[in-house]
């Protein structure tokens, strides 16, 4: 790759990485989680474990993204949750170890904000997901390498993937909402 086609590029003032494939750096990425407990306050989680890239085109659209999550890397910071989330009354990491999001469509909603439409997979399951997604920077790091940053959201509906544990308080309600938020800090350095 010669200098100039791994520079970074300015568009409508804003800092653009080079186009090019990253591999996402999961020290410094975090793949989280939020849903509702018992209708009065919101369990967070991570997956500590995952690996993925980005194919980065010279126009917004022409990019790609792909990333693979352990299952069984769920973590809340309490191990008998964890260890029920990975049973079959949630996640049964026994049958289905992985799960994948794959874009479809990248499409520009501003000069640093994107509307990413992907196959998101849990459970054997795929369905199409919205993130919106916000180019958070780019720069070269003291290694001479270029990295990237990019944080997005989603939401999804746990029973669309088979997620589908529904267990009821006494008085109503459930006690996992349905309603899982997603949450992602992205960083990933240019490989090629």
């Amino acid at each position: 790759m010669s200098e100039s086609e791994g520079a970074i590029r300015t568009v409508s003032g804003v800092d653009y990485p080079p186009a090019g494939t990253y591999a996402i750096d999961p020290a410094h990425t975090e793949l989280g989680f939020a849903v509702r407990h018992m209708a009065v306050s919101k369990v967070r989680g991570r997956f500590n474990t995952f690996e993925g890239e980005l194919e980065i085109g010279e126009e917004p659209g022409a990019s790609k993204a792909s990333v693979s999550v352990d299952a069984s890397s769920v973590d809340t910071r309490d191990e008998t949750r964890d260890a029920h989330l990975r049973t079959n009354d949630f996640f049964d990491v026994e049958n289905h170890p992985s799960w994948t999001f794959t874009s479809t469509a990248i499409s520009p909603k501003s000069t640093a904000e994107f509307t990413v439409d992907g196959d998101l997979t849990i459970r054997g399951v795929s369905r199409q997901v919205r993130l919106e997604v916000t180019l958070e920077g780019v720069v070269k790091d003291p290694y001479g390498n270029i990295r990237v940053g990019f944080s997005g959201s989603t939401s999804i509906n746990r029973d669309d993937f088979g997620v589908s544990f529904g267990a009821v308080m006494e008085a109503g309600g459930m006690v996992v909402a349905k309603k899982v938020d997603i949450q992602i800090e992205l960083e990933a350095v240019l490989t090629s």
